[in-house]
């Protein structure tokens, strides 16, 4: 029986993931190279400087850790401009009612996301008080496939049994994280590319709640 729901943010409660591409797209153009989407793909759900890693990858540049440290400033900075006009019409559709019906059954939420902007995110979209817990990336030392995140997740919920926690994921590596916790694991986005999800869909608009979270 599930007793909590544990939601990434970017891309399955409110739509940032476009905020992280402009700013890796802006740095990539500032190294002389063009970053696209199927590029940006591989930096779902992983962490900032593995995600400035894959970039300077896809560039074929090389850095000293100082200038990856100002490099991932400068992106962070320029997504942190765009994050901060936010408002609540940029919740993605059908999370609101998802979330209201939650807690009409008194289920447990929280939120497991490798941003450290979750905070910001969460109060410009009037979403702060809705979880129980939120485990961000200040909180966690590990990125995604790690099960850190979730697991702590879990932990700030007083859940001490993994089956009996629901994660909601879009990306590959935070649906492995999920399942390495021993999670069930609904996916938000493609069944190719979500595949060892329990279940995907392809948002929350026009689900029956009650059904997401039958395992």
């Amino acid at each position: 029986m599930i007793k909590a729901c544990i939601f990434d943010l970017d891309g399955v409660v409110v739509d940032t993931a476009k905020y992280h591409y402009l700013a890796w797209k802006r740095l990539a153009a500032e190294f002389g190279f063009e970053f696209m989407e199927i590029h940006n793909e591989r930096l779902k759900g992983v962490s900032r400087m593995r995600s400035l890693e894959i970039l300077l990858e896809v560039g074929g540049i090389n850095m000293s850790a100082g200038e990856k440290e100002r490099a991932a400033a400068r992106k962070n900075q320029w997504y942190v401009e765009y994050i901060s006009e936010m408002t609540p019409a940029e919740i993605l559709p059908g999370v609101t009612q998802f979330l209201d019906y939650l807690k009409s059954i008194d289920m447990k939420i929280a939120l497991g996301s490798a941003s450290k902007n979750a905070g910001m995110i969460l109060e410009r979209t009037n979403l702060a008080s809705v979880f129980d817990a939120v485990i961000d990336g200040k909180k966690v030392s590990k990125a995604k496939p790690d099960p850190e995140v979730f697991i702590k997740g879990a932990e700030a919920l007083g859940i001490f049994k993994a089956e009996e926690c629901l994660v909601f994921e879009d990306a590959e590596a935070g649906v492995e994280a999920a399942l390495s916790a021993g999670m069930y694991c609904i996916g938000i986005g493609s069944p190719k590319i979500l595949q060892k999800a329990h279940k995907v869909i392809p948002g929350f608009q026009g689900v029956q709640p009650a059904d997401l979270l039958r395992f």
